[in-house]
C-alpha cells in the first residue's frame, strides 16, 4: 500500500494542472541508486502504466511503481510540507534503516 497524504495529494494536482498534463495522468514513484545514502527517490508523471507495473489509487492520486521499487517503497507515505525553510515532498519509509539530512535519499 501506498499513502498519498492530502497535501502531497494537493500539490499533485496543482502540478498536474500547471503543467496541463492530460486528464489520468499518474505519479510514477520509484528509486535509483545514489544520492549520500545510497538509494535516491524519484517522481515523475505517466499517462500509462508500463508493462509489470503495481497500479494504486491514495486520496484520488494514481501511482504507477515498478516491482523493483516497489520493494523497497512498499507502505511509504507520500507527504508535501512547507515551511520558512522550503518546500517539497517529504518521504515517510519504514523500509529504510538510514535517510540522509535532507531526506531525499535512504539505506536499506
Amino acid at each position: 500500500m501506498i499513502t498519498i497524504t492530502d497535501s502531497a495529494a494537493k500539490e499533485i494536482r496543482r502540478i498536474i494542472s500547471d503543467q496541463e498534463l492530460p486528464d489520468g495522468t499518474a505519479l510514477r514513484l520509484y528509486v535509483q541508486a545514489g544520492g549520500c545514502a545510497g538509494m535516491s527517490y524519484g517522481m515523475d508523471f505517466e499517462k500509462d502504466p508500463k508493462d509489470n507495473d503495481k497500479v494504486f489509487d491514495s486520496n484520488d492520486v494514481r501511482i504507477f511503481m515498478d516491482p523493483k521499487s516497489y520493494l523497497f517503497l512498499n507502505e511509504i507515505v507520500v507527504d508535501f510540507k512547507e515551511s520558512l525553510m522550503g518546500r517539497g515532498f517529504v518521504f515517510e519509509n519504514p523500509n529504510a534503516s538510514g535517510a540522509c539530512g535532507c531526506g531525499t535519499s535512504f539505506a536499506v
